[in-house]
């Protein structure tokens, strides 16, 4: 089946009429809890991020109270978040660099933020995205493997499919179609047994094993 722009478009636009008031699944009340659950997100669900900064931010919520915590108090208070040992270590050396480099602010910059420890091109995308309405596409597990079976954009890499998919859908509309792909993802579009049958989308989608 080829995918041409024009079912492209019409994939987009019934991704936008089914997900068009969805946000990111996180919740933070600032810019500095943002980065850090982001931080926490990767290789953990958001459903468990959001357990853990329930129980960290009331206390520990800016970049000096938790460098107070020390390696071994920020791993006890992330001890049930995957990699939590690595994700302290760069958490406190992300907000060594914010004290020392932002006033104890998070930076508003993509190049900027992609220097912190523990941030790469997906946490950089969610915080310009969501804090700063920046256009950027963040591309997690969800996202890549939704895009790659629609064949909205095809890639080996996450960076692959960002630049895929930032020429498939307008920019305007970039911040968006993160969280579309994102919650499709999620409900419909599962890793391991994808519900087809009740997909909005299976009459467009080369990968759907429901025809």
């Amino acid at each position: 089946m080829r995918i041409t722009k024009a079912i492209k478009q019409e994939m987009l636009a019934l991704l936008e009429q089914y997900y068009r008031d969805t946000t990111t699944a996180l919740n933070y009340s600032t810019a500095f809890e943002l980065l850090i659950a982001v931080v926490l997100s990767a290789q953990c669900t958001d459903i468990r991020v959001n357990i853990i900064t329930a129980r960290m931010f009331p206390r520990y919520n800016t970049p000096e109270k938790i460098l107070e915590l020390g390696q071994d108090g920020l791993e006890a208070a992330i001890k049930d978040c995957g990699l939590f040992r690595s994700k302290a270590k760069n958490i406190l050396a992300t907000c060594e660099i914010l004290c020392r480099e932002y006033g104890g602010q998070v930076p508003e910059k993509f190049e900027d933020l992609l220097k912190l420890p523990g941030v790469g091109r997906k946490t950089a995308n969610v915080v310009i995205s969501q804090l700063f309405g920046v256009p950027a596409i963040a591309v997690d597990t969800h996202v890549f493997r939704v895009a790659n079976r629609l064949k909205l954009a095809m890639g080996d890499t996450p960076l692959a499919v960002e630049q895929g998919l930032m020429r498939a859908i307008p920019k305007e509309k970039w911040g968006d179609a993160h969280h579309w792909l994102i919650w499709h993802g999620r409900k419909v579009c599962k890793a391991a047994k994808p519900l087809c049958r009740d997909c909005f989308l299976q009459h467009l989608c080369p990968s759907s094993n429901a025809k």
